[in-house]
């Protein structure tokens, strides 16, 4: 299926009065690291956190062109959702959106303070989405898919036009993927403007039904989706989506849980800024050298920054241990008084912080004069971890890490 460079061009018409002109900030560490000059897409600061609100906008906005005034559903418990729910605000049209019950407060919150009526159905999206379909047929409403959808797909890539204008000369352009709204509306508008720039989409290892879609060159769905990024954690990708994005896409990669955390942790200490595990995966492909970048211009499109503050910690903890920062080892002692303070001594010694102590003299298996203790420190670096456990090794103990 094709969507023309006019339907993109009349989206971002459509969908400017009520959305951000996000920035395109450039990276001089990143760009070090990489030896590429890269440049960040800021959609985590867009109008409801995410990109959603530009597919959902333009649906709506269709529909208002249309004389179409029908109540808009949608079934998600996040980013789409309020998408959806900021747009049809703005457009004076009821909404309905139908969450699982485990769906996080601070989401059900958001959605409704866009005004949005928000139903808590079921125990997962296909409970929500059976809901949302129920709804439609009682009440007369239109369903508003997240991703598989024209006018949705158009309102998605105008974010590739708005690269475009202000980085015309870029290489690279590198998107999240998920259902593949977002991939193929970037990489349809993006192309059909100058083919030359070659246009990547990035999943999780753990959610990567349009890599295999992609490589197999048709529509490829999988029995689960596991994997930290919520935000393009999907079984089912779209056919309309599938068919753009075999037909525009160079390549679609896939990253792991704890390069997605690594990239989360960088971007929050070296730009400051907040982005969801799903936005953050283009950074962690350029970052885990999927893609090859040097000497290119390229852009990472941050998608959302929609992430759940009481997650936070457990992502940081996740990136500290990739980048070595973090250590956890366990070692053997003589159970008698002095034994753990003369091993932390030597921890100390070592210039590392210890950060937990956990003695247990309880292990399975031990000689009845031994305790196990485990200990987890802060490090300066893969260096200074293996520094650390040698100089416990040379001091007669034997470490498990």
């Amino acid at each position: 299926m094709d969507i023309s460079l006019n339907e993109f061009r009349n989206a971002a018409q459509r969908i400017r009065p009520f959305l951000h002109h996000t920035e395109l900030s450039s990276s001089a560490t990143f760009s070090a690291m990489t030896g590429g000059e890269i440049f960040l897409k800021c959609e985590n600061t867009q109008k409801t956190g995410s990109f959603k609100i530009r597919g959902a906008g333009n649906k709506i906005a269709c529909m208002v062109e249309k004389g179409e005034l029908n109540p808009v559903v949608a079934s998600s418990a996040g980013n789409h959702a309020q998408g959806v729910a900021c747009a049809a605000q703005k457009f004076g049209l009821p909404a309905t959106i139908v969450m699982p019950k485990a769906a996080p407060i601070v989401k059900v919150q958001a959605t409704q303070g866009y005004g949005a009526r928000v139903i808590l159905h079921g125990d997962c999206y296909d409970d929500a989405y059976a809901e949302a379909c129920r709804i439609c047929k009682e009440e007369g409403a239109v369903f508003l898919h997240p991703y598989n959808d024209p006018e949705v797909i158009a309102g998605q890539g105008t974010l590739g036009l708005e690269i475009l204008g202000d980085l015309p000369d870029v290489d690279i352009i590198i998107t999240p993927a998920g259902g593949g709204g977002l991939l193929a509306g970037v990489a349809s508008a993006v192309k059909q403007v100058n083919p030359r720039i070659k246009v990547y989409g990035v999943q999780a290892e753990g959610a990567d039904a349009i890599a295999r879609s992609f490589k197999a060159k048709k529509l490829v769905t999988t029995e689960y989706a596991s994997t930290i990024a919520d935000g393009i954690a999907v079984k089912s990708p779209g056919d309309i989506t599938v068919d753009i994005i075999n037909q525009y896409v160079e390549d679609v990669v896939t990253v792991n849980d704890i390069q997605i955390s690594d990239a989360i942790l960088q971007l929050m200490e070296r730009t400051k800024l907040i982005v969801e595990p799903a936005g953050a995966t283009p950074l962690a492909a350029v970052l885990s050298g999927k893609i090859d970048v040097k000497d290119k211009k390229v852009v990472c499109v941050m998608s959302g920054g929609n992430i759940d503050v009481s997650f936070i910690q457990s992502i940081i903890e996740l990136g500290l241990f990739s980048r070595h920062r973090r250590v956890t080892f366990t070692v053997k002692l003589l159970d008698r008084p002095g034994s753990l303070a003369r091993m932390l001594n030597i921890i100390a010694d070592a210039g590392a912080n210890i950060l937990k102590v956990d003695h247990n003299k309880l292990t399975a298996g031990l000689n009845p004069n031994e305790t196990t203790v485990q200990v987890a420190c802060e490090v300066g670096g893969k260096e200074h971890a293996d520094s650390l456990l040698e100089r416990l090794r040379l001091s007669g103990y034997s470490v498990e890490v």
